[in-house]
């Protein structure tokens, strides 16, 4: 929100400079981004002075040269050589002296001592347009007896530059996007550091009706979508363009000027908040304003010429017959205001914020009237932006109101009441600011006092304050005028030690992990938990389905227009845009939540509880994993390196090997990957080759390798576990193979599983160290050499007791999956 320092003046009296400004407005609160000169004419006039031409001769060497001396108040007078035609002694000029730089356009050029036909010139006297002033160049300026030599010319003319002041606007302080809503904060900063001041706006005592040539009605359809809607007609307008003073003022806060109606409406909403338009009144058909949805499927085009789509949830002003504007965001084609138009309709009117927010984003539109009206305008305001806009316009454009003011306001809003007690005001803000402190802020902010006793008092807290309707709101309001800085940082801390915590284990062993990753080569990225629709609508991804997805109501665009259900697409999107750049091997992790919707469990008293998170931690590899090694050729990443820095994780965390049950994903994001479940069958891990299918929606040609960690499942997987030390077994183990032959769709896993449901006293390890498949097997088989640790810790295992074990291996084995020993 760009805010014009002396436009600002025009509604509280102060004499900050502007830094001084800027630093009040963002100790309120509103923060200001920038501070930047604005000179009304380039280069502020600096370097040119007054002057009085001493002598006047022809130039021995030119018909059209004088030589003239002028006097600038300095020592000595000045030698300058002048080709116009009017120059004469004992005039008063304006000189450019040595250094001064001129403009032409975007050109410039330095006033330097120069040499003209023979003769030394020390300086420039000036024509209108060449220093800004003025438009004539038939001669040099010539100024009255009473100008005062030296003078600067900026002063003479009274030049003063304008500052612009960048404000960012916090969501919720709607009252501020206006010069009088910046203003009010203003003026409640002075009052309370004893300022004299007072703010003000012109009143509505110019305004009256001419005539009543011009009626027009107003049906309001749709109460809910437009509370309130003003209008008002002005007759005989001469459109033409604005005076210098209200184009300088727009364009100084980046609006571009268009016409002198136009103008003022633009005019009105930057200085007091109100959005307005203005229609030709030959588009209101029927005298009639109606303010309505459409049916479905309507078709509108715009005034940039886009054709839109209405629908029920779209908000229309029409006229008898037809829609003539998008309510609040866009007015149609041919229903604005151009040089053949006469006759204008000014519109003021409050509509709710959700139905403009939605349908700006519904169109992909964003105005600054849409801006306003999405985050709450003053619904209050509205007669008083008509009255000022209809003065306006009979000044600048000659025209005449030709109508009542027609306001139809179904039901007004009220101020909201809040009770504020001193104690809950205090304690809050951690200082006693005492009573009348408090009083008098909430009185500079416009709330009025109802009722006041010893313990409080009740507001009336305006209604273009929509962030503040509860007494926290107004300590927050009461703090900001008073200063944060003026608290003070109390002398002492008091606190009381508490016994460690889940969260805080959670915590600590997270940062172990992550070092653990580092030093294993990963780097942290971390991406938004919002992202795109498009990764969850057309896939069909079997663990990420669209009917599962939280998607959100008003979302900013369709980039950021759900919640992740998983950590993938984020990782993915940092692969490619690393990748794009020519790095190719890439480790990346991220820890973060992931949401989820449960359609079935939606219960429209309680819907919160169809929606949950959770919080994963996500792993990529790509590349290669070794390259340009004098000891070591290079070597690809591969699954298998990825499924060692899954199971190193799930074991520094602690995850006992006794609950984990491991078998083949069927998520189709992989070409092939295994999940790791508790025996509950909640997912605790998922890993494997991400599919060309999913790498070719980020333009990925690389093979990338993923896993997902269900992080909240571990947590809970280690909640009960306790560390626990034991002495070496001093007793040896015992190693035994086994080669089977295997269907070849059997995969080791299921080895595994059934080894250790199997023997679970005495088996320490299964481990995978050959697999065969080809010459001399039967078709459709391979063989798994497999090597089984037995160990006992309180003895030595013995052979029967060794081949015992063996022999119910071989047997389960043998039934389970049909092996064969080889």
């Amino acid at each position: 929100m760009k805010i014009s320092y002396k436009w600002l003046k025009e509604y509280v009296d102060f004499s900050l400079t502007p830094q001084e400004t800027a630093d009040a407005l963002t100790s309120t609160g509103l923060e200001v981004d920038s501070l930047e000169e604005v000179q009304a004419i380039k280069g502020g006039l600096k370097g040119l002075y007054v002057g009085k031409v001493l002598t006047c001769e022809a130039h021995p060497n030119s018909d059209h040269l004088h030589v003239t001396t002028v006097d600038l108040g300095k020592n000595e007078p000045q030698q300058i050589v002048c080709g116009a035609p009017n120059v004469a002694t004992g005039q008063k000029v304006i000189v450019a002296d040595l250094g001064c730089v001129l403009y032409d356009g975007d050109k410039e050029f330095v006033i330097k001592k120069s040499r003209l036909r023979g003769v030394d010139s020390f300086g420039m006297i000036c024509a209108e347009d060449e220093i800004g002033v003025g438009n004539s160049h038939e001669g040099i300026i010539v100024l009255p007896e009473d100008a005062v030599v030296g003078t600067p010319a900026a002063e003479y003319y009274h030049l003063e530059s304008d500052w612009v002041i960048d404000i960012d606007i916090t969501a919720n302080r709607a009252d501020a996007l206006s010069h009088y809503g910046v203003a009010r904060d203003l003026y409640a900063w002075l009052v309370q550091r004893g300022y004299e001041t007072t703010l003000h706006r012109p009143d509505c005592d110019r305004f009256e009706v001419d005539n009543e040539s011009l009626p027009i009605d107003v049906e309001i359809e749709n109460t809910a979508a437009c509370k309130r809607y003003a209008c008002l007609s002005v007759t005989d307008c001469d459109v033409k363009e604005s005076p210098k003073w209200l184009q300088d003022k727009l364009v100084t806060v980046g609006l571009r000027p268009i016409n002198n109606i136009v103008d003022i409406t633009n005019y009105i909403m930057m200085a007091y908040g109100q959005p307005m338009h203005c229609f030709d009144a030959d588009m209101v058909t029927g005298h009639k304003i109606v303010v309505r949805t459409q049916p479905e499927g309507t078709k509108f085009v715009t005034l940039d010429g886009e054709e839109h789509e209405l629908g029920e949830h779209d908000l229309s002003i029409c006229n008898a017959e037809e829609p003539m504007c998008i309510a609040g965001i866009f007015g149609g084609k041919g229903s604005g205001t151009y040089e053949t138009t006469r006759n204008v309709v000014l519109e003021s009117a409050y509509f709710h914020p959700t139905w403009i927010r939605k349908s700006a984003r519904r169109h992909g539109l964003s105005t600054d009237s849409s801006f306003r009206f999405e985050r709450g305008i003053d619904p209050n305001g509205q007669v008083y932006a008509l009255k000022q806009a209809a003065i306006l316009c009979k000044e600048l454009a000659g025209g005449k109101v030709s109508m009542q003011v027609k306001d139809v306001y179904p039901e007004p809003m009220e101020d909201f009441k809040v009770s504020l007690r001193y104690e809950y005001c205090d304690r809050l803000i951690g200082k006693s600011l005492g009573k009348d402190t408090i009083r008098r802020i909430a009185q500079s902010l416009e709330m009025k006092i109802v009722s006041e006793n010893e313990e409080g008092m009740e507001l009336l807290v305006p209604a273009y304050r929509v962030d503040v309707r509860r007494p926290c709101d107004v300590v927050e309001d009461i703090l900001r005028i008073y200063g944060y800085n003026n608290v003070e940082i109390p002398t002492q801390l008091k606190s009381s030690l508490t016994v460690e915590g889940d969260e805080d284990r959670e915590h600590r062993l997270e940062n172990i992990v992550s070092e653990q990753l580092v030093g294993c080569g990963f780097n942290e990225i971390l991406n938004n938990s919002l992202t795109k629709s498009s990764y969850y609508e057309k896939d069909n991804l079997s663990a990420y389905l669209w009917k599962n997805t939280v998607k959100l109501m008003n979302p900013l665009s369709a980039d950021l227009g759900v919640m992740r259900q998983t950590m993938l697409f984020g990782g993915l999107e940092s692969l490619a845009r690393n990748i794009n750049r020519k790095r190719t091997n890439l480790k990346f992790f991220e820890v973060g939540n992931v949401y989820h919707y449960a359609p079935e469990k939606d219960d429209n008293d309680a819907s919160i509880k169809a929606y949950s998170q959770e919080y994963h931690l996500g792993l990529w590899i790509t590349g290669k994993r070794v390259e340009g090694s004098w000891a070591h050729p290079d070597e690809e990443t591969s699954y298998y390196e990825l499924k060692a820095y899954v199971e190193n994780i799930l074991r520094r965390a602690g995850v006992p090997d006794e609950i984990m049950v491991a078998s083949k994903s069927d998520n189709n994001i992989f070409v092939y990957g295994l999940t790791i479940k508790n025996r509950g069958g909640k997912m605790l891990a998922e890993y494997g080759k991400i599919s060309k299918k999913v790498l070719r929606k980020l333009d990925i040609d690389n093979d990338v390798y993923y896993a997902e960690l269900n992080w909240t499942g571990i947590m809970k997987a280690i909640k009960k576990n306790k560390i626990v030390f034991k002495e070496l077994n001093k007793y040896p183990a015992v190693s035994r193979d086994l080669a089977l032959l295997l269907d070849e769709g059997v995969e080791f896993a299921q080895i595994e599983q059934i080894a250790r449901q199997t023997e679970k006293k005495f088996l320490r390890d299964v481990v995978l160290f050959d697999v065969y498949q080809g010459k001399n097997l039967p078709d459709g088989k391979k063989s798994y050499a497999v090597n089984f640790i037995l160990e006992n810790e309180e003895k030595t295992l013995n052979d029967k007791q060794i081949d015992a074990i063996m022999q119910k291996l071989i047997h389960n084995l043998t039934t389970k999956l049909g092996a064969e020993l080889r």
